[in-house]
């Protein structure tokens, strides 16, 4: 076979990969014109259709099924060589990291900077979104690892593996005046702030509210856990947060701790994909026992161990 239009066959990958001429487009600044123009020189170079069309929907045929397992391999190899590349720039690795807007920043900052050296050969990079953002940046090799609240799906997402971190249980606070009923009844009392239900704590609030037999009205529903804060220290309503630091969060305002459960848990979740395994940052975290910090006998303010003080949410 003569000469191929990579050009071409990145702009069929990139189409297989997104599911449509017009997401693929847009992820590479395109017209779907010329992208669906690239595509059919592509056809004609391999000599049949690489798409057909299912209701409104593109499908990969036959030979588009087989040309796209080579050109996934091509493309993730040379995305894999970039990432190499990169992380050598200035004499020092670079670490981009995503991190899901529904965790407490204090812990994701404490979990990071354990494995980030003093001596400056790691550069860190933080970058926050929701789970499903990060996630897709991560396919698409724009992220070195992500901190979630919950695991991937490997089925649906080949090649990303995760590693569960720890767990802590969840605190109830409010201001001052306090609801009068024991806990959890007092939930009915007052407006409630709670995660959103697109995230793994909103989902499992809502469960434990049916399970409790609980009607609380809610004021507002947060993706970011520390805008979730920042409104019950200035609002009427109950807000939640990991029960490993209550103590801080009780010496921030006129703010007292109502209840708290073991039975609602704020998981910590790793995701990178299977070659990250090599990045030292990586390998660090993965690798490393943070069973004393989610438990709460080690003071999460404290400096880590590798003598960088963590970022306050």
């Amino acid at each position: 076979m003569s000469h191929l239009n990579y050009n071409h066959l990145y702009y069929f990958w990139m189409t297989q990969k997104k599911g449509s001429v017009t997401a693929a487009a847009d992820a590479l600044f395109l017209t779907p014109q010329t992208v669906t123009g690239q595509i059919r020189l592509l056809e004609q170079r391999l000599g049949g259709r690489l798409f057909k069309r299912k209701g409104r929907r593109l499908e990969a045929s036959e030979l588009g099924q087989l040309v796209f397992q080579y050109a996934d391999r091509m493309f993730s190899l040379s995305y894999e060589m970039l990432d190499i590349v990169n992380y050598r720039k200035e004499n020092q690795l670079l670490f981009d990291v995503g991190v899901a807007d529904a965790l407490s920043k204090r812990l994701a900052s404490r979990v990071l900077l354990s494995a980030i050296p003093t001596d400056g050969s790691i550069h860190l990079r933080c970058f926050e979104s929701t789970h499903e953002m990060l996630l897709e940046q991560l396919s698409e090799h724009k992220l070195d690892m992500i901190l979630s609240d919950c695991p991937v799906d490997s089925a649906q997402h080949a090649g990303l593996l995760s590693k569960k971190l720890g767990e802590c249980g969840i605190s109830f606070f409010c201001k001052t005046p306090l609801p009068q009923k024991p806990f959890p009844a007092c939930l009915n009392e007052r407006k409630l702030l709670i995660p959103g239900r697109r995230t793994a704590m909103g989902r499992q609030l809502t469960r434990w509210f049916e399970e409790k037999a609980l009607r609380p009205q809610i004021l507002g529903e947060f993706d970011d856990a520390a805008l979730m804060k920042a409104f019950g220290l200035f609002n009427q309503g109950i807000f939640v947060a990991p029960s490993i630091y209550k103590h801080e969060i009780l010496v921030e305002g006129d703010v007292a701790l109502i209840g708290e459960t073991q039975d609602l848990k704020e998981e910590y979740y790793v995701i990178f994909a299977e070659r990250m395994i090599q990045h030292p940052a990586v390998k660090m975290i993965c690798d490393s026992d943070y069973t004393a910090l989610f438990s709460g006998e080690e003071d999460i303010t404290a400096v880590s161990a590798v003598g960088t003080a963590p970022i306050a949410c």
